[in-house]
């Protein structure tokens, strides 16, 4: 039995780019998101979505509780997800 306790130690974030990316590269709106606030679960296309060229707030089509909101600004792009309690992108939606 090893005592390294290096072999528990966490790695950073950089770790799990490659996992990241197939969620990332994929087309969003065919994935599921589950309301925070009603629990139901929909495909991001589903919800109902109101912005501008700026960004978007989605909204849950059941309940109206915003589930996702993304902006794009000259710094980069932000994502907020506080409405969603998951995210599920199908294996069959990844890119090769």
């Amino acid at each position: 039995m090893s005592t390294d306790s290096s072999a528990n130690a966490p790695l950073d974030g950089n770790s799990a780019a490659g996992l990241l990316r197939e969620l990332f590269a994929v087309d969003v709106t065919s994935a599921s998101v589950t309301c925070v606030g009603c629990g139901t679960v929909a495909k991001i296309g589903r919800e109902h979505a109101y912005g501008g060229t700026m960004g978007a707030v989605l909204r849950c089509f059941r309940c109206d509780a915003v589930v996702m909101r993304v902006v794009r600004t000259p710094a980069g792009c932000w994502l907020d997800m506080q409405g969603a309690r998951t995210l599920f992108v199908p294996a069959n939606a990844w890119r090769s």
